[in-house]
C-alpha cells in the first residue's frame, strides 16, 4: 500500500537460536523482509538430542547429526540400570555451537540479514511503527519494523519489556561440561547410548544426563535450587562416566525455563518464541524440538497479523502450541514433581521403567511428539502399576 508507513524490515528476529532461526528462515522464505539479531558467542548448555519429528519437521540434513542414540540407559540413585533400546528408530545427536549456526545460515541463505549485536530495547515512533535498538561493534543502531521476534533466551529483554506478566517466568540453571572422548574409552561408554542418571547428589530436582556428541560427549545436570553446586554434580557425573580426567572442551551455563508463560504477545506487533515463551518440557528438560515448533508457529502469526492488520492473530502462536503440546506438558510436569522429589521416589521410578508398555509409549511420545492413545489397555496397565510403586506394594 502506497500510505503505509516505511519501514527497514518487515519483521526483526531478535535471537538467533533454534527458535529464531527458524522463524527468521519460515519468514524469508515467503518473501518478507527479516533482520535476523543474534548476539556472538552464545551457545546455550543443551545435551543435544533431536527426535526424528524434529528432523523430519525442518528437514534437517544428515550431517548435522555428531552421534545417532539408539539406546538409552537410566542410573537409579542406588546404581541400578535400566537400558531401554530405540527400536525401529533413533534419536539424533547435535552440537549447538554448529547446529545454531546453521539454521542462522539456512535462514540467511533464504534471505534473512543477519546481524551481530546486542539488544537494548524497544521504542516506538510518532507514527506507531516499533523500533528496535540494539548495539554492535559498529556502535549503537535501530531499525524500524512492523513485528518483532522475541526468542532472545529464558530472561527475555523483549519479554520484560514488552509482554505483560513475563515476570511470572519462573527457572532451572542448567550447567554442561563438553569433553573429548579419550582415545580409549572408559569401560562400558557406547558412543551411541545417552545416559540419564536420578540422584538427588547430581540434582535435589532434576537430572543429570550424559549424552554422546561422536568425538565429545555433552555431561551436565539443572536444579531450581540456587544453594546446589552444579559443578560438583558434573564433576561426580564425569567420575561415574568414567571421564573424570577428559579434556573439557568447553563449560556453559544458562537459565532453562520451567514452564510456558501465560502471555506470549503485547496484543499488538511483538510475539516471543523459545526459551523466551517458557517452552521447554518439565521432567525431560527438551527444548530444541519446542522451541523450533514455537518459531514457526511465531513465524505464522505475524504474517498472519501483517497480512491482516489484525493484531490479534499473535494470540495464534500460543493457542496453537498449548493445542499440541499443553497435555504433554501437564503431564510431565506432574510427573517431575512427583518422581523427582526424593531419592526414594526416583528408585520407584527408575524401576517403573522396566515396564516395556511404559518405554513404548514414553518412547512413542517422545519421538513423534504425541500422548498415544492407540492402546488404552497398555495405559490402563501402566495406570495400575504406578498406584503399585505410589503406594509401596511394588517390589523395587
Amino acid at each position: 500500500m502506497s500510505n503505509s508507513p516505511v519501514v527497514d524490515y518487515d519483521a526483526v528476529v531478535v535471537g538467533g537460536g533454534p527458535a529464531g532461526a527458524t522463524a527468521a528462515d519460515d519468514l524469508a522464505g515467503r518473501g518478507l523482509r527479516v533482520l535476523l539479531l543474534d548476539r556472538a558467542g552464545r551457545i546455550k548448555p543443551c545435551g543435544g538430542a533431536i527426535p526424528p519429528r524434529l528432523i523430519q519437521d525442518f528437514a534437517i540434513p544428515d550431517e548435522m547429526l555428531v552421534a545417532r542414540a539408539t539406546a538409552a540407559r537410566m542410573v537409579s540413585p542406588q546404581a541400578v540400570e535400566v537400558d531401554i533400546a530405540i527400536e525401529g528408530g533413533f534419536v539424533g545427536m547435535v552440537d549447538r555451537g554448529q547446529f545454531d549456526e546453521w539454521l542462522r545460515q539456512r535462514a540467511a541463505s533464504h534471505g534473512a540479514v543477519r546481524r551481530e549485536g546486542c539488544f537494548e530495547r524497544l521504542s516506538r515512533d510518532a507514527d506507531g511503527i516499533s523500533v528496535v535498538h540494539f548495539r554492535s561493534d559498529c556502535g549503537a543502531a535501530s531499525v524500524r519494523t512492523r513485528a518483532v521476534i522475541g526468542a532472545d533466551g529464558a530472561r527475555s529483554r523483549v519479554a520484560q519489556q514488552a509482554i505483560p506478566g513475563a515476570d511470572q517466568g519462573r527457572f532451572v540453571f542448567a550447567y554442561h561440561e563438553i569433553v573429548a572422548v579419550p582415545e580409549q574409552a572408559p569401560a562400558g561408554y557406547l558412543g551411541s547410548r545417552c545416559e540419564v542418571h536420578y540422584r538427588g547428589t547430581l540434582s535435589p530436582d532434576f537430572y543429570g544426563w550424559v549424552f554422546p556428541h561422536g568425538a565429545s560427549v555433552s555431561i551436565g545436570t539443572g536444579s531450581a535450587d540456587k544453594g546446589f553446586s552444579l559443578r560438583r554434580g558434573v564433576l561426580q557425573l564425569r567420575e561415574a562416566a568414567g571421564l573424570a580426567h577428559a579434556r573439557t572442551l568447553r563449560r556453559e551455563g544458562a537459565p532453562i525455563p520451567l514452564k510456558p508463560l501465560p502471555r506470549w504477545d503485547n496484543g499488538r506487533d511483538v510475539v516471543l518464541a523459545g526459551d523466551a515463551a517458557g517452552v521447554v518440557a518439565p521432567a525431560s528438560g527438551e527444548g530444541i524440538y519446542y522451541a523450533m515448533a514455537g518459531g514457526r508457529l511465531a513465524a505464522d502469526a505475524v504474517q498472519q497479523l501483517l497480512q491482516t492488520g489484525d493484531a490479534r492473530a499473535l494470540a495464534s502462536a500460543r493457542k496453537r502450541f498449548m493445542r499440541a503440546h499443553g497435555r504433554v506438558f501437564w503431564v510431565l510436569g506432574i510427573l517431575q514433581r512427583f518422581w523427582y522429589s526424593s531419592d526414594k521416589r526416583r528408585e520407584r521410578f527408575v524401576s517403573i521403567c522396566r515396564d516395556r508398555d511404559v518405554q513404548q509409549l514414553t518412547f512413542d511420545a517422545y519421538l513423534h511428539k504425541r500422548l498415544v492413545r492407540a492402546k488404552p489397555m497398555a495405559h490402563a496397565r501402566i495406570f495400575f502399576k504406578d498406584m503399585a510403586h505410589l503406594l509401596g506394594l511394588a517390589r523395587v
